[in-house]
């Protein structure tokens, strides 16, 4: 990609917002988890959903679950959903720059702020604060697509 087309893409998207649309943490064992020697599992689940709110303007939403087990028992359960509100510049863009821009940039944008908040209410709860490590949505973005491409090309054949 040449820097004009960086460019191009950065100019084409307009951050309106940022905001936690929803947040639990779930504590159950406590205090009984802070005794646990097993290093705890982790399990995350990431989702993103596009919204449409009006021309041109979008409403991306994070959808992170993590829950930590040790020994068969439940020792966190977080959930979070994180959303910005985007403006995208269309004019001579088609539907599948648009695409990549709300499934990619967007969610790369709104990412390191979701994950402070993850960290930080793990670490509130008594843990240490959970690391997530960065997210390649561009790759999450083409699996996905490969995955709608062979289950259309199954249906087809």
């Amino acid at each position: 990609m040449t820097n004009q087309n960086k460019q191009t893409v950065s100019n084409a998207i307009s951050v309106n917002a940022q905001y936690i649309k929803d947040i639990s943490f779930e504590n159950p064992r406590t205090p009984f988890s802070f005794m646990q020697q097993e290093q705890p599992a982790i399990n995350l689940d990431l989702e993103i959903n596009v919204n449409i709110l009006e021309k041109n303007t979008y409403e991306v939403v994070l959808k992170i679950e993590a829950d930590a087990k040790a020994e068969d028992q439940n020792l966190f359960l977080v959930e979070l959903q994180y959303a910005g509100v985007f403006t995208i510049d269309e004019e001579n863009m088609d539907q599948a720059q648009k695409e990549l821009i709300l499934s990619v940039n967007c969610p790369n944008i709104i990412f390191p702020y979701a994950r402070r908040i993850l960290s930080d209410i793990t670490r509130d709860g008594g843990y240490p604060p959970l690391m997530i490590s960065p997210i390649d949505f561009l790759g999450l973005y083409l699996q996905r697509k490969n995955q709608n491409s062979d289950s259309t090309d199954k249906t087809i054949n």
